[in-house]
């Protein structure tokens, strides 16, 4: 899969352009502040619906403006596909698929998918267990629509509960939280079967992925701290007898204690804990070795490989690194923001770039591999 062109109109700092890319390496470059990111944004908002800087919609309008729109279209093994949104001030989207409007977010999941990954992703290693759940939630709703929607199911669900567990009425609480027990762990099995599927396809990559960006001096090693196995039924039953368990501990806090929203990740180096004890160096490429490993993920599940986005890593490698890098993406099509690129980098592949100048395409060229 790769996306042909992008449309944006109003959306950041672009008044209007259109951006067209070639299968493989692309290359997006220019000073900072003049629209590259802006443009990575905005293919991963047409992937998921969901922007990975703003936390209202209506920020990616441009100042002045009350509307914007972006518009991308990809090819698949099945052909192309056109995904649409438009923005406007009251934070309301209308999304389009091959232009029919879709009313759920879960409907324009899968149609294009990509993998974004720059330095604030970071926080995947570094900070909150939230932040790895997040990765999670993103791939493999992308991967498929009824997780998406058991997500959604048990979100929901689990604010009811959690309301009800700050209720003072203690004899009401354990007369009624059976009832929500049930459909919780029901929901709750889908969502921790699916994510043991997926830590376990991945984690071998990432250790490959990892390897090689390393030269094999580190072995990274992951697991998911859930502490749920087998199949749905199983995993079920076991969760909905836990939280009896923790009633009474869950009725003192206010709120449900364990689950699939208290999941983790954990991720050691040469059987230490990078989080605690890695260095930002060493967390960044267990980063990136992760979202390396994801786009394999993707192939091996849908037939095809992903968008790969990768915003403003290369300033953050060595130039070995950045040279293995490009080594591993070169078979998918990848899309780069920098300010500025070392052309002997990319010398031995066939690329893209464009300059991007205040919201628009100034200048484009291909660049052949030198013999």
């Amino acid at each position: 899969m790769f996306i042909k062109n992008l449309y944006l109109k109003n959306f950041r700092n672009y008044t209007e352009e259109t951006l067209c890319f070639t299968d493989g390496i692309n290359i997006l470059t220019g000073s900072n502040a003049q629209g590259k990111t802006n443009a990575a944004e905005a293919i991963f908002f047409l992937c998921t619906g969901y922007s990975p800087r703003a936390n209202k919609d209506r920020l990616v309008i441009r100042t002045g403006e009350e509307r914007a729109e972006i518009k991308g279209i990809a090819q698949s093994n099945y052909g192309d596909v056109s995904v649409r949104i438009n923005f406007n001030k009251n934070d309301k989207k209308s999304v389009y698929v091959n232009e029919v409007e879709v009313l759920k977010i879960g409907e324009m999941l899968g149609c294009i998918n990509s993998v974004f990954f720059n330095p604030s992703e970071l926080k995947l290693v570094q900070e909150s267990p939230e932040d790895r759940r997040r990765f999670m939630n993103l791939s493999l709703s992308q991967l498929s629509k009824s997780y998406f929607y058991a997500l959604q199911k048990y979100n929901k669900i689990l604010a009811q509960r959690n309301n009800l567990l700050k209720d003072p009425d203690a004899y009401l609480i354990r007369e009624t939280l059976p009832i929500w027990d049930v459909q919780l762990s029901k929901e709750a099995a889908k969502i921790i079967k699916a994510r043991n599927g997926f830590l376990a396809e991945i984690a071998p990559i990432a250790e490959e992925k990892h390897a090689r960006l390393t030269d094999g001096k580190e072995k990274l090693k992951m697991k998911t701290e859930s502490g749920y196995y087998g199949e749905e039924d199983e995993i079920a039953y076991a969760l909905k007898e836990d939280l009896k368990t923790a009633l009474e501990k869950d009725m003192r806090l206010g709120f449900t204690s364990i689950g699939p929203h208290r999941d983790d990740i954990k991720f050691t180096l040469n059987d230490t804990d990078v989080r605690v004890f890695g260095s930002q160096g060493q967390q960044r490429s267990v980063a990136l070795s992760l979202k390396l490993a994801e786009t394999e993920t993707f192939r091996a599940r849908s037939g095809e490989y992903p968008i790969l986005i990768l915003d403003d890593v290369l300033s953050e490698l060595d130039k070995s690194r950045q040279r293995k890098l490009v080594s591993l993406v070169e078979h998918l099509q990848t899309i780069f923001t920098a300010t500025e690129i070392d052309r002997t980098v990319f010398k031995n592949y066939l690329y893209n770039k464009k300059v991007i100048k205040e919201g628009k395409l100034k200048e484009q060229k291909t660049f052949a591999p030198k013999k």
